[in-house]
């Protein structure tokens, strides 16, 4: 295992530009929000000044209303679309001055990520001092969705797109694209330049993914007009749990630091209703896990996904519930002839073991699940995780997500997307050191 982890510090150290991460070369070569916290925690381990330093540079980007945006545009770079001049964050007139970005966010998953780096340090005072010195732009975040992203006053958040979810193209979106018919447009892909288009999503999906954002920006990215017009209006288990998370960090880390009682209030509030809704809500009796809720159709997406997991990450579901999902993903996600934990219900007749977030394992919730279950005390199924974790990349090297089903790991040729990939890394290492 020994070489491994040197392996995984070498591909940090690679896409390290010196303020920020990039999640890999060529694919993706900006500061991506989520990829960066939990790139940070892989850092923590043996650098905690670049740890450090990666989330100063991604909260050095936030807006003036407390949004941060899902890719910082550090440099002019043409590999990737849709790039800076077509998001035009701009056009938001509380929008960094400073940083060109994106108007879309990301799970907010900076919160946890600072609670995870203070346990790791070995100065834990120093850590103090310098999450004291960042925390209030976490808090800030965190105030952004709650007043901005809650229409109806829920304690639950909407993303505006499927970017925000982070789990771009999965097949929970395809009854909202049905609603849709967006004009066809004309671009130059850049991604399936670097890796095999039979990986990623497809051009019709793209149009609509512009659409959305095309909305947006002729309202000037305003959130009133986003939650009143945007055909995509989503409240997504897997974003709603990250927020909640942090949040539990935010109030642990408060409360270390010391002071801060309304702050502290305010989190508690926040999570009392998040946590009341989310299982009223999105909790699927009948499926026996948690599912998205589309709020511009006002209708549960009723589809079982590794995000449907996420919530045992924040202690969300009761042990009752917990029980029900984690006998729901055995029976469906781990079968014998699978590597746990797939991104999609491998027995439902969309499941794409291939194809971005339709069906392969990603590192990230698979860190997310081992942690959960173990939160809860199944640390025999937390086990199986985080060995099938390492065999994945065992068997084929760092990459961006790989094939869930094990007959395809013989030859080293069932890992896709970005090779050399910062968070398969990052988290890697935080699992070796569990």
């Amino acid at each position: 295992m020994k070489k491994l982890q040197e392996q995984a510090i070498e591909v940090l150290n690679n896409n390290w530009t010196g303020s920020f991460s990039i999640p890999c070369a060529n694919l993706y070569p900006f500061q991506w929000f989520w990829d960066s916290g939990l790139i940070a925690i892989g850092f923590a381990h043996f650098d905690m000044p670049k740890a450090e330093k990666e989330i100063e540079t991604l909260l050095d980007a936030q807006w003036e209303n407390g949004f941060i945006p899902h890719i910082i545009f550090h440099t002019e770079n043409d590999s990737y679309f849709p790039g800076a001049s077509f998001h035009r964050s701009d056009l938001h007139p509380l929008a960094s001055k400073k940083y060109k970005s994106t108007g879309m966010t990301q799970p907010p998953v900076t919160g946890f990520v600072l609670e995870e780096m203070y346990k790791i340090s070995n100065q834990k005072e120093a850590s103090l001092k310098y999450i004291a010195s960042v925390i209030d732009k976490v808090y800030f975040n965190h105030e952004y969705f709650y007043k901005n992203r809650d229409p109806q006053n829920e304690g639950l958040v909407y993303i505006y797109h499927n970017w925000e979810s982070g789990t771009d193209n999965s097949p929970i979106w395809d009854d909202i694209w049905e609603t849709m018919n967006p004009p066809e447009y004309t671009f130059e892909r850049r991604d399936t330049t670097h890796v095999d288009a039979a990986q990623r999503p497809s051009k019709r999906e793209y149009d609509h993914y512009l659409h959305i954002i095309e909305i947006a920006k002729e309202h000037n990215y305003s959130d009133e007009k986003i939650a009143e017009l945007s055909p995509f209006l989503v409240q997504d288990p897997l974003f709603n749990a990250m927020l909640i998370k942090s949040n539990e960090s935010l109030i642990t880390l408060y409360k270390l630091i010391g002071g801060n009682i309304d702050k502290i209030e305010q989190l508690k509030k926040w999570q009392e209703k998040s946590k009341e809704s989310f299982n009223n809500k999105l909790f699927d009796d009948e499926l026996g896990a948690y599912i998205h809720y589309d709020l511009r159709n006002e209708k549960p997406l009723r589809y079982l996904s590794s995000s449907s997991f996420s919530p045992l990450f924040a202690n969300i579901p009761t042990k009752e519930k917990a029980d029900k999902m984690i006998k729901v993903m055995i029976e469906k996600f781990g079968g014998e002839h699978q590597y746990l934990c797939a991104s999609f219900d491998p027995t439902s007749a969309l499941f794409n073991p291939k194809k971005y977030w339709r069906g392969p394992v990603w590192i990230n919730l698979n860190w997310m699940l081992f942690n959960g279950l173990n939160n809860y005390g199944y640390t025999d199924i937390a086990e199986r995780v985080k060995q099938d974790t390492i065999s994945l990349i065992k068997n084929n090297g760092f990459y961006e997500y790989f094939d869930s089903r094990k007959e395809m790991h013989t030859n080293g040729k069932a890992g896709y997307g970005g090779n050399n990939f910062s968070w398969s890394a990052a988290l890697l290492i935080d699992l070796l050191e569990k």
